[in-house]
């Protein structure tokens, strides 16, 4: 069975720094697009950021681009959102969401943008408050 479980949100000033961290199952890191999504009362959920689950090229929104770095970590079966200079429009429920895929396939998905219709697999979520 397919598992996301993210960790390390939290409530910070604005200026502050997050990291949070999504542990998957195996089944599902072996090969996999991968990314963070988010979502704030009332809005729509947003890709923040993405990565294929081995490595290499990175995919950022206009908001995060510049401030937040997605990683992977194969040996722990991780991906990590490092964020950085945190505004209170950052303030949101974060996802790790996950769908099986090759790398070459992964890389088509997020020449489109980072749409979260493309992801099968998602985590609970974790809270990242950020006050002014």
């Amino acid at each position: 069975q397919v598992q996301l479980v993210e960790s390390g949100g939290d409530s910070v000033q604005a200026g502050g720094s997050l990291r949070l961290s999504c542990v998957a199952s195996e089944d599902i890191y072996s090969s996999a697009c991968m990314a963070w999504f988010r979502q704030a009362p009332g809005k729509e959920r947003e890709g923040v950021a993405g990565i294929w689950s081995g490595g290499g090229s990175t995919y950022y929104s206009d908001s995060a681009e510049g401030r937040f770095t997605i990683s992977t970590d194969s040996a722990k079966h991780m991906i990590y959102l490092q964020m950085n200079n945190l505004k209170s429009e950052d303030s949101a429920m974060y996802y790790c969401a996950a769908v099986k895929s090759d790398r070459v396939p992964c890389i088509i998905t997020f020449t489109r943008g980072i749409p979260k219709g493309a992801f099968h697999y998602w985590g609970q979520g974790t809270q990242v408050t950020v006050s002014s």
